[in-house]
């Protein structure tokens, strides 16, 4: 029975709308694990770029696009703060997004108990903003999948046929030649983590004009799920390696995989297993993608 659902629209959309809003923070993640860098930090700017909306739009009535362009702001601010720290710094990127994570969990969470007097902030969206950002197309495909293509499209002209794409893939490759041979490392480095910010702030957006409410504690889970959908996706860990496609690719197999476990039945202890497991084969076959990649790089040269 659940089989013949998850085959049907309602398994489609089910597995489409998760990959769209995990998919639309995985994108400039992967370029970011390209360029030989992590960011951490997306959990907490969801809920963050959230909030900041609800309390500009909901709680004080502003107008709702002031809300939006505050919350994409958070999302640019916090990007900007990690390019500046990694690049100026020899923290790796791990720790440094680690912290500004937890920073902006406890600002987010201050001001909003400060501000709001809740942890939970409603708003209720103009009619064209939530047909643009949060309607459900047939009460079932939320229009995050048309904006999920959309990034995915825009990102892969930038990777694969732009010159950024080759500065990206120098940078992941050896950042020291990237240097000596005039990319400007620093600035490529500070406006990937920007993109970063922008893509997680745009999924809290997102998330609220469906929902039409901000929780502190939302965004979590696509620390790990982005991370794990580019992985699956092919990217190298060590940088230098990898694909828009094959970053789309990951996302959906995540989502099949994540909601199959759900239409079918299972325990949710054995989903997560199955989970760990198609991380782990993809983990233990990153070093064949290494190979192929370097076996490629050689022959092109």
């Amino acid at each position: 029975m659940g089989g013949a659902v998850f085959v049907g629209a309602p398994g489609w959309s089910s597995w489409l709308n998760i990959a769209a809003e995990v998919g639309i923070v995985a994108l400039p993640v992967g370029l970011l694990m390209i360029a030989g860098e992590l960011d951490i930090s997306v959990g907490s700017v969801i809920p963050a770029s959230q909030m900041t909306a609800a309390i500009i739009s909901g709680h004080f009535g502003l107008p709702i696009l002031l809300g939006i362009g505050c919350g994409l702001g958070v999302g640019l601010l916090v990007g900007y703060i990690n390019g500046l720290l990694v690049t100026r710094t020899t923290i790796p990127s791990l720790i440094i997004t680690i912290g500004t994570m937890f920073g902006v969990m406890g600002l987010t969470l201050g001001f909003a108990v400060l501000i709001a007097g809740s942890t939970s902030v409603f708003l209720v969206p103009t009619p064209l903003t939530k047909l643009v950002l949060g309607t459900f197309l047939g009460g079932m495909f939320n229009v995050s999948i048309f904006w999920w293509i959309a990034f995915a499209i825009v990102i892969y002209f930038l990777l694969h046929f732009s010159p950024l794409g080759n500065w990206i893939f120098a940078l992941g490759g050896d950042r020291d030649s990237a240097r000596n041979a005039g990319i400007p490392t620093r600035g490529l480095t500070i406006w990937l983590y920007m993109l970063s910010g922008f893509a997680a702030a745009f999924v809290g957006i997102l998330q609220l004009m469906t929902y039409q409410n901000a929780q502190v504690a939302t965004g979590q889970s696509f620390i790990f799920n982005s991370i794990m959908c580019v992985v699956i996706g092919g990217v190298i860990l060590t940088g230098g390696s990898g694909s828009v496609i094959g970053i789309v690719i990951g996302t959906a197999t995540f989502a099949i995989v994540n909601q199959g476990i759900f239409f079918s039945g299972l325990d949710p202890n054995i989903g997560s297993i199955i989970i760990g497991a198609l991380l782990l084969a993809a983990v233990l076959s990153n070093d064949g993608f290494r190979a192929l990649a370097l076996k490629y790089s050689t022959k092109k040269g």
